[in-house]
């Protein structure tokens, strides 16, 4: 069975979709979760889910050589970064080449990079009066939502959209093919 770490900075409604997803399914399943914030909302959905959590308690840590150790011993298949909102260092991503993932809730390139996250992205399109929006599930490298793209669908974005109604759209897209795009980089 492939293994599965997620790492989350917020709510964890992704992180919720994708455990539930792979609990009794016999492909993977999700061995970790781990935050850098120790309020984290993903904290409390996994440990209910039973899945172990860990927080990382200062950045220092994150950037530290050793985590990427640590990660190596879990013998894990795929990162999945699920509302992550810290630059993943480069001993990471050499330690696991392409086998970290991040969704990112606009069509990569547009609206990606630092401080481009939830609620700033629909922001954007809606001032840009962009015509869609969408998701890109994409891999990870040294710098923000610059990796090679996995995948991309789209929504419409209309006139009447606001942050919080893109949002959902956006949110509906997610749950539907994150987890889905997560089993079929796994079987690659």
């Amino acid at each position: 069975m492939k293994r599965i770490v997620i790492l989350a900075s917020g709510s964890g409604t992704n992180a919720l979709n994708i455990i539930r997803y792979f609990k009794n399914n016999g492909k993977a399943e999700v061995i970790l979760v781990i935050s850098n914030k120790g309020n984290a909302g993903v904290l409390e959905k996994a440990t209910l889910e039973n899945v172990p959590v860990m927080v990382l308690n200062k950045k220092e840590h994150f950037a530290e050589k050793k985590f990427s150790e640590f990660l190596l011993k879990q013998k894990i298949d795929l990162i999945v970064l699920a509302g992550f909102l810290l630059l993943i260092p480069e001993h990471l991503t050499k330690a696991f080449p392409n086998k970290i993932i991040n969704i990112h809730p606009a069509l990569l390139p547009k609206y990606g990079g630092k401080g481009m996250y939830g609620a700033k992205v629909h922001e954007a399109v809606i001032n840009n009066k962009d015509k869609e929006s969408g998701i890109t599930i994409h891999y990870v490298n040294e710098r923000y939502d610059e990796g090679g793209i996995i995948f991309q669908t789209k929504c419409e974005v209309v006139s009447a959209d606001t942050p919080e109604t893109l949002a959902q759209k956006i949110h509906a897209l997610e749950y539907e093919h994150f987890p889905k795009v997560i089993e079929k980089t796994l079987l690659v």
